[in-house]
C-alpha cells in the first residue's frame, strides 16, 4: 500500500454549504437556505453603493429566492449591471402596482414605455387620470412598504389556476397571453394580498427599492428609477414631450389594428389576421413618411437640409430612402451627404479616457468644413466634397457637387441631433428627425417589451445575414454599442422635429423563426448565455409568422434582407446637372 495515499474515510452528512465569491471570500449556512442570506452577509446595503439584487450561480443567472442546496461559486450582480437593473425595475414595478391596488382599486396601471432619463411612463385606466395630491399618495404608500421590507414570496401555479385567478379579476390581457404558455405551469409572484405575473426574474423583498420617484406626465405619470450609470440616485427630472407624443402616436396605431398586446397580437395572427396586421402596419409607416415630406416640402425655400439620427438598428438606412422617395414625389431632389466622409484625419482625432481614438464623438469630425460645405450647398455654389478613407485615416478629395434650388440635403449620422452638428445653418433651413424602434406593443399591463431588446434582435438578424457574425459577436458588442447611444444620441432625442417610430407590430412574430436559431449556437459556458436565454424566454411568448410575409420595401427588410431599396441612390444634381 502507499502510504502517500490521501485519507479517505466515511463521513456524517453534512449539514451546512458553502458560496465562494468572486472576490475569494467563502461563506457558510445551512443547506436549503436562501441566497440571499449569502449576499447579505457578504455584501450589506448600503445606501451610497447598489445593492446585490441576484447572482451568477456556476455560470448561471439565479434569483436571491433561490435556496442554496450545494457548495457553488457565485459572482454578485448588483443593480449598476444590466440584468441587476432589470429586477430592480421589475421589482419596482410591482411595488407600484401592488400600492395603487391598495389605493385605488378601480385603477388599472399600465407600464407602457421607459423615458431615456431613467423611468417608465405609466397610465391608469378604470377611472381618470391620478391627480397630483393622488400621485403624492401612491408615492408614499410605496415609500411606506419598501421601508416595511415586506417579502415577495415566489409561486409555481398549475398554469389552470393562474388562468382563473387572470379571468376573474378582468386580466383579460394574461389570459390571451398564457394562451401561448407551452409549459403547465406559470410562476407569479406575491406582495401582501396581490398575485400577478412578471417575466423575468424578481427581488425578494421591497426593502431592496430605496430609489424611486412619481413625476406628473400627462396624460399619465412617470416613474422614476435610478440609472445604471448612477444606481444609488436620481436624475433630474427631464422633459419627454416629444418621446410621449411618439409612443401615443403609436398606440393610436396599435387601437386602429385592434392589438394592444402580445397576447391580442397573438389571437389576431392565429384567426388569420396577419396579412391585414402587416400590410396595415407597414402603410401606417408609409403614410407617416409621407406626412413628413409633405410638411419639407411646404417649407420649400427655407428646409434644406434634413438631419436624422436614431441608435443602432432603428432601421435609419431604409427610413433615410424612403423618406427620399416620397421627397421626390413631391416635387424635390434630396441629396445624400454622408457625415462620415467628413472624419478629420486619424491623427488629429479626440482621445477617449482610455487613451484610445474616439471616431464616435463630435469632435472626430471637421465640424467647419461640414458647416461650410452646406451652407454653400444651399447657396447654389459649386462644392468639391471630402472623401474619407477609413484603410488609411486619412481624408482627401471626392465628388463636386452643385445642387438646384430644389433640392433637400439628407444626412444621417449619430450627431445629426447634436447642437453642435450645424451651429451656422440657420435654424429655418433645417428639419431634424429623430427615428427609433419605440416598441410600445407589451406582453401585458404590467410586463414591457424593450425598445432595446427590439433593437438588438434586429440587429442578430442582420449581423448574421449580411456580415457573418454570430449572435455571441453581436451580444458581446452590444454593451459598447449602447454606451455609444447614451453619449451622443439620446441625450439630444428632444431636439427632433418630430419622431419616426420604426417599430412594426409584427416585428417579433417575423423575426423570432429567424433569431432563435442564431440565439441557441450561444454554448451555455459563454459570458453572452444568460442574454441569449433571456431573449428566448421573451420571444416564447411571440406566435410566430413567415419572415416571407415581410413586403420588399418594409423597414424590417434591411435586416432580414431582400430590400427594394438596397439599390436605391439618390444624388441630388451632381456638377450643376451636366
Amino acid at each position: 500500500m502507499n502510504n502517500d495515499q490521501p485519507d479517505i474515510h466515511p463521513a456524517a452528512e453534512r449539514a451546512t454549504v458553502q458560496v465562494r465569491w468572486a472576490d475569494g471570500r467563502t461563506f457558510e449556512g445551512p443547506v436549503g437556505a436562501a441566497l440571499e442570506t449569502f449576499a447579505q452577509a457578504a455584501f450589506p446595503m448600503r445606501d451610497d453603493e447598489p445593492p446585490v439584487v441576484a447572482a451568477l450561480v456556476d455560470g448561471k443567472l439565479r434569483e436571491l429566492h433561490v435556496p442554496v442546496t450545494r457548495d457553488v461559486q457565485a459572482i454578485p450582480i448588483t443593480t449598476a449591471a444590466e440584468d441587476g437593473a432589470r429586477i430592480y425595475r421589475r421589482g419596482l414595478s410591482f411595488l407600484l402596482v401592488a400600492a395603487a391596488a391598495e389605493l385605488f382599486p378601480a385603477a388599472e396601471v399600465k407600464v407602457d414605455h421607459a423615458t431615456y432619463s431613467g423611468g417608465y411612463f405609466c397610465q391608469v385606466s378604470g377611472r381618470e387620470a391620478l391627480s397630483a395630491d393622488e400621485l403624492a399618495q401612491l408615492a408614499a404608500r410605496m415609500r411606506t412598504m419598501a421601508e416595511a421590507n415586506l417579502p415577495i414570496a415566489k409561486e409555481a401555479m398549475p398554469l389552470p389556476k393562474a388562468v382563473e385567478m387572470f379571468r376573474a379579476r378582468g386580466d383579460m390581457d394574461k389570459v390571451k397571453l398564457l394562451a401561448q404558455r407551452r409549459k403547465d405551469y406559470l410562476v407569479v409572484y406575491r406582495l401582501g394580498q396581490l398575485a400577478d405575473y412578471f417575466h423575468g426574474y424578481m427581488l425578494p423583498a421591497t426593502g431592496y427599492l430605496r430609489w424611486f420617484a412619481l413625476h406628473p406626465e400627462p396624460p399619465g405619470f412617470i416613474l422614476q428609477f435610478p440609472q445604471r450609470s448612477a444606481p444609488t440616485r436620481l436624475s433630474p427630472p427631464e422633459e419627454h414631450s416629444r418621446l410621449v407624443a411618439a409612443f401615443r402616436e403609436y398606440g393610436n396605431w396599435l387601437d386602429r389594428l385592434g392589438v394592444g398586446d402580445v397576447g391580442s397580437l397573438n389571437e389576431a395572427i392565429e384567426t388569420g389576421r396577419t396579412r391585414e396586421l402587416i400590410l396595415v402596419s407597414e402603410a401606417l409607416h408609409e403614410q407617416r413618411i409621407a406626412q413628413m415630406a409633405t410638411w419639407i416640402a411646404e417649407g420649400r425655400g427655407d428646409i434644406r437640409l434634413v438631419l436624422i439620427a436614431g441608435p443602432s438598428s432603428s432601421g435609419k438606412t431604409t427610413f433615410s430612402k424612403r423618406l427620399a422617395v416620397q421627397l421626390l414625389a413631391n416635387g424635390l431632389h434630396p441629396f445624400a451627404l454622408a457625415m462620415d466622409e467628413y472624419f478629420l484625419d486619424r491623427e488629429q482625432s479626440p482621445r477617449d479616457e482610455r487613451g484610445e481614438f474616439d471616431f464616435e464623438s463630435i469632435r472626430a469630425l471637421n465640424l467647419e468644413r461640414f458647416n461650410a460645405d452646406v451652407l454653400d450647398l444651399i447657396a447654389g455654389k459649386e462644392v468639391a466634397l471630402p472623401h474619407y478613407e477609413f484603410k488609411s485615416g486619412r481624408g482627401g478629395p471626392g465628388e463636386t457637387a452643385q445642387l438646384a434650388a430644389d433640392t433637400v440635403i439628407v444626412v444621417e449620422g449619430i450627431h445629426g441631433l447634436n447642437p453642435e452638428l450645424a451651429p451656422h445653418i440657420p435654424a429655418e433651413r433645417v428639419f431634424r428627425i429623430y427615428a427609433s424602434a419605440l416598441t410600445q406593443l407589451n406582453l401585458d399591463r404590467h410586463n414591457r417589451v424593450s425598445t432595446t431588446d427590439t433593437r438588438l434582435i434586429r440587429r442578430i438578424v442582420r449581423d448574421a445575414a449580411s456580415r457573418g457574425y454570430s449572435a455571441r459577436d453581436t451580444l458581446k458588442r452590444w454593451e459598447s454599442v449602447r454606451r455609444g447611444e447614451t453619449l451622443h444620441i439620446f441625450p439630444f432625442q428632444e431636439n427632433a422635429d418630430v419622431m419616426f417610430n420604426s417599430a412594426l407590430v409584427y416585428e417579433l412574430s417575423a423575426l423570432r423563426p429567424l433569431v432563435e436559431p442564431l440565439l441557441r449556437q450561444v454554448e451555455p459556458d459563454a459570458l453572452e448565455y444568460v442574454e441569449a436565454n433571456r431573449l428566448l424566454a421573451m420571444l416564447q411568448w411571440f406566435a410566430p409568422i413567415s419572415p416571407e410575409a415581410i413586403p420588399s420595401n418594409s423597414i424590417l427588410r434591411e435586416f432580414v434582407g431582400g430590400s427594394i431599396l438596397e439599390q436605391f441612390r439618390v444624388w441630388g444634381m451632381l456638377n450643376g446637372g451636366r
